[in-house]
């Protein structure tokens, strides 16, 4: 198509990239006792940071991970507003306040009689950002104006 030019990668993109990805760990734990585990060997790899993702036995052991990210220093960022309130440092993700109420509304219209299959599937608008200002002191992290500016809720 025309204008539909495929962009080179500019060759410092392309080192900074490169240089960046063999400090990444995906790291899957299925099980409780391996998260200790998994931390421990952040900690001698001196890893920079831990991304939470989204997952269900992650939910389950959600304290457990804040305590181990706060206890090796790392700073995290989660995907739910429940580990930045059990002390984590940021959370970034869909607002389960705001899921729950479309699930309410998706309920109501299916007993007024619309039928399931009808209805459309439904992608999160909401979006929330969560700082936990007590866990960025504990890190010895400086959060700038800017930032706190932005989040939704900033705990103290």
């Amino acid at each position: 198509m025309p204008g539909n030019k495929k962009r080179k990668a500019n060759p410092s993109e392309t080192s900074n990239f490169n240089r960046h990805k063999s400090h990444c760990k995906i790291c899957a734990h299925p099980q409780r006792e391996e998260i200790e585990a998994a931390f421990m060997n952040f900690g001698r790899e001196q890893a920079g940071a831990l991304l939470v993702a989204d997952d269900p036995f992650f939910t389950t052991q959600s304290g457990q991970i804040v305590a181990l990210a706060a206890q090796y220093k790392l700073p995290a960022i989660y995907y739910a507003r429940q580990f930045t309130v059990a002390g984590g440092l940021i959370s970034y993700g869909s607002s389960s306040r705001d899921n729950f109420h479309q699930g309410g509304v998706y309920v109501g219209r299916i007993l007024k009689g619309d039928k399931p299959s009808d209805l459309p599937v439904l992608q999160p608008t909401k979006f929330e950002l969560v700082l936990n200002r007590k866990a960025a002191k504990a890190l010895g992290l400086t959060i700038p104006e800017s930032f706190l500016l932005r989040a939704d809720e900033v705990i103290e």
